[in-house]
């Protein structure tokens, strides 16, 4: 006789759990729905709608030398899969060694009053406002002399996680992320801007047109400019990607072994040094309005900074850096106890406060004598962890300012700066606002920095991009 079919995600997790032979086991099934449009030429092209689910099952066996751990996870998992997923993690635990992350699995988390509710979806009827005011963008952007090319994506993830130490938690997740190209009808000319969006009501194509529309006009005077060190204007989106690099490269016991940036020389860390004479403060907080993440741990799997063994731990608001100061590096309970610092897991947004509350980009503009406007970073990648010196390309518009004016476009460079070096040397923060990273937007959107002036950002080369 075949079993009756279990599809519903906390059945699912609550019968894995009931197979599981293991000494502990954590169940995470994660349901995903998104919704997406893609237009180029003033014109939509595609658009759909898609459904998965993932599954993933960490067993751990206790031996004499310790706990080892085994994490399988799987896409479409049904209950007829179920039994072999969980054998298979078993079966990497057994054939592991001790986790050196090993701990107890958390207990006494409260269980999700929803745990047992449908999963939360999207579906193309979260556009049903934002689609017809594209349209309209379009039709100003075709009568403007412009094109307008990008996309539109918008996602829900319910995680329902389950432990054989009884926790049973939920969380859905909502992500929408929206990028804009808009180009001359000989392509010789660029512009980019993007948003992050929970649900789509608070983007406003009219306005992401017209802001193209000015940098496109900004464009067409053209001045060539050599390499070098230049006050600039770092954007939003600019900082967030930066800073988000900072991030994920601040771990406590990388930091403690004399790996990273936040090492001290001769031993030890950096928290508690001075990383900035402006009063800012970098944190992450999963209720941040706007920005909400999950209230605890979901880890797929064990890393510098994440611990499968953490899975379902609550999460509070972080300062990572307070008034300048740093005060956190990112740790599991496995390396808190190894470095002796506090428990600190990662979070799943990121928030800059300190600058004038007052003070747009615009503003910054117009007190600018001589710089540079950027508009994002693209490519960047890391030259130096003991620095974090990082290089990377400007991207669609760097715009010269001339007594509080933008007077033109300049050309690209490739840029080489940590992110670390420029918090101790920007002059000025404006106000903070949700921003999208550009070139980090397929890991983490949830962002919220201010517009940045750094004296001497380093142009380090030219570059021939667009």
């Amino acid at each position: 006789m075949t079993a009756a079919r279990t599809d519903k995600p906390h059945e699912i997790v609550e019968r894995a759990l009931e197979l599981s032979r293991a000494d502990g086991c954590v169940v995470i099934a994660d349901e995903q729905s998104s919704a997406n449009l893609r237009w180029a030429g003033n014109a939509l092209t595609t658009n759909g709608v898609t459904r998965g689910r993932t599954l993933t099952v960490v067993a751990t066996v206790d031996g004499k030398e310790g706990t080892a751990s085994g994490v399988v996870s799987r896409a479409a998992v049904t209950s007829d899969e179920l039994e072999s997923l969980v054998r298979a993690a078993e079966a990497a635990a057994q054939g592991a060694g001790p986790a050196e992350d090993a701990q107890p699995l958390v207990t006494g988390v409260p269980e999700s009053p929803d745990f047992t509710e449908a999963p939360a979806q999207t579906s193309s009827a979260v556009f049903a406002r934002f689609a017809p005011a594209l349209g309209e963008a379009f039709a100003r952007a075709r009568t403007g002399g412009r094109e307008l090319y990008g996309f539109a994506h918008h996602e829900m993830v319910s995680t329902y996680l389950g432990t054989s130490t009884g926790l049973r938690l939920r969380h859905d997740q909502p992500n929408g992320t929206l990028e804009v190209n808009a180009k001359s009808p000989d392509r010789a000319l660029s512009a980019w801007a993007g948003r992050s969006t929970r649900d789509f009501t608070d983007v406003d194509p009219a306005a992401l047109d017209a802001e193209l529309a000015q940098r496109l006009a900004w464009s067409q005077r053209r001045v060539e400019l050599p390499a070098g060190r230049y006050e600039t204007l770092l954007p939003p989106t600019a900082v967030a990607d930066l800073l988000i690099y900072q991030m994920w490269s601040a771990a406590a016991r990388d930091a403690t072994e004399g790996r990273t940036v936040f090492s001290r020389p001769g031993g030890g860390t950096r928290v508690g040094d001075r990383l900035s004479q402006l009063p800012l403060t970098l944190r992450s907080d999963p209720r941040e309005p706007g920005l909400e993440a999950a209230p605890f741990v979901i880890a797929h799997s064990s890393g510098d900074d994440a611990s499968v063994f953490d899975n379902g731990l609550p999460l509070g608001p972080t300062e990572w850096i307070s008034g300048g100061e740093l005060t956190r590096l990112t740790s599991t309970r496995h390396s808190a106890d190894l470095t002796g610092l506090p428990l600190a897991p990662s979070g799943g947004n990121l928030i800059l406060d300190g600058g004038d509350a007052g003070l747009s980009l615009e503003e910054m503009v117009a007190n600018t004598t001589r710089g540079l406007l950027l508009t994002c970073l693209w490519y960047i990648r890391e030259v130096d962890p003991a620095t974090l010196l990082l290089t990377g390309l400007t991207r669609d518009g760097v715009y010269l300012v001339e007594n509080g004016e933008v007077t033109g476009a300049v050309n690209n460079f490739r840029f080489n700066e940590s992110p670390v070096d420029l918090l101790g040397r920007a002059t000025e923060a404006g106000r903070t606002e949700k921003t999208l990273p550009r070139e980090w937007s397929d890991y983490f959107t949830r962002a919220a920095m201010p517009p940045v002036r750094v004296p001497d950002f380093n142009m380090s080369s030219v570059s021939q991009g667009v």
